[in-house]
């Protein structure tokens, strides 16, 4: 077996690993009788109220595009079948109002969030997690994400949140609200500052949002929705371009070892933060001089080196609240249990087939650890660099 082949069946030991509590819990629809919601959230900030539709959204956003593509291994496609099958009965069980395991779609402004990651899950699995599910269970799940319009999003990421369910509802051919999108589209063009990094909200912050949220969730909408309005789909080119130069910036970020800095908010979503690398790759758009064999390798690292910290799981499997290992005060407020299950994007990219060059060319050395052993490089420019 190549090196790429076996770095994508330690991909998928670890997806499984991670997701599987979830997704056989909610399946059999007892995620609530079994999921711990760690936290150190005070009465204000009750996340059991809100950390199973979490868990079940954050998970599938992560593995819906491996559950999208078969795979000519036959004990992969084994795995990749029963986790899809697994998949639809836990949308089931999370928007059928009779399921002990219905979760909260219409109290307070979290599931706003949660919603819009599971609404971008059908968009990356659109076979597996939509058209193969029944007419109730479609039914079920439009009302699911209609009912989060009660509510406005904040001011800031948020607003994608509300524009992705809307992309969803579109591509399920409910009524969709352009204005939400429209909203979203038009703000972040405003926020964009420069060299493929927006702010979030009026302010910049140091931290991962533009990869957690804004550039997956900007690319995937422009892509699914853009061609509505000439004005929208003038924005694409840009939001594409700016969405490379970010993969890249982020493939610079892990050090030669997989570490990369704790920086900002939401560090308990570990390598949740290489989320827009993995999709960059998946979407085959890498930065001109930046291989896949790269990403990969320099990914496959992150994995082991994050996940070799002790205590990342408790006794049952569930994952622990912290950036490595258990830091329960790594966890803002709003962290819980099911939170944490959005590192789960980091293995995006186990959508592409075993065939592609991701997984098939030889393994190839990321940009720190080439910068470092003073191998040749080519230099790093800012977006749309004009030399002086």
């Amino acid at each position: 077996m190549s090196e790429g082949l076996q770095d994508r069946k330690y991909w998928v030991e670890q997806l499984v690993t991670i997701a599987g509590p979830v997704l056989r819990n909610m399946a059999e629809r007892k995620l609530k009788a079994t999921m711990p919601v760690e936290g150190i959230g005070d009465e204000r900030y009750d996340r059991k109220y809100f950390s199973h539709l979490e868990a079940i959204a954050r998970t599938l956003v992560g593995v819906a595009p491996w559950l999208e593509t078969k795979t000519s291994d036959p004990e992969e496609e084994k795995l990749r079948a029963e986790f899809a099958e697994l998949s639809r009965r836990s949308i089931d069980a999370s928007t059928d109002p009779e399921s002990p395991d219905y979760v909260n779609w219409s109290f307070s402004f979290q599931p706003i969030v949660d919603a819009a990651f599971l609404s971008h899950a059908i968009l990356r699995a659109p076979n597996e997690l939509w058209h193969k599910l029944d007419d109730r269970v479609k039914k079920n799940l439009a009302d699911a994400l209609k009912a989060t319009r009660s509510r406005k999003p904040h001011f800031n990421n948020w607003l994608l949140f509300a524009a992705m369910i809307e992309t969803a509802l579109s591509f399920m051919g409910e009524e969709w609200d352009h204005m939400r999108v429209d909203y979203a589209l038009r703000q972040h063009e405003q926020w964009y500052l420069g060299d493929g990094a927006y702010a979030d909200g009026p302010e910049y912050h140091y931290d991962y949002y533009n990869s957690f949220v804004i550039q997956p969730m900007l690319v995937d909408i422009i892509q699914t929705v853009g061609s509505t309005y000439p004005e929208w789909e003038a924005l694409k080119t840009n939001i594409v371009k700016r969405a490379r130069r970010y993969g890249e910036v982020l493939e610079r970020f892990i050090a030669p070892d997989g570490t990369y800095p704790p920086v900002g908010r939401s560090l308990a979503y570990r390598f949740g933060c290489m989320q827009h690398l993995s999709q960059m790759a998946l979407q085959h758009n890498l930065a001109q001089d930046v291989y896949p064999s790269q990403v990969r390798c320099a990914l496959t690292a992150v994995i082991r080196r994050t996940l070799s910290v002790p205590n990342t799981f408790d006794e049952n499997g569930w994952l622990k609240i912290g950036f490595t290992g258990s830091q329960l005060h790594v966890g803002e407020m709003y962290i819980s249990t099911g939170s944490l299950y959005l590192c789960s994007t980091v293995f995006l990219a186990l959508g592409l087939p075993d065939t592609d060059e991701f997984w098939t060319d030889i393994p190839r050395d990321w940009i720190t650890v080439k910068m470092w052993s003073g191998q040749p490089c080519h230099n790093d420019h800012a977006l749309d660099h004009i030399a002086i």
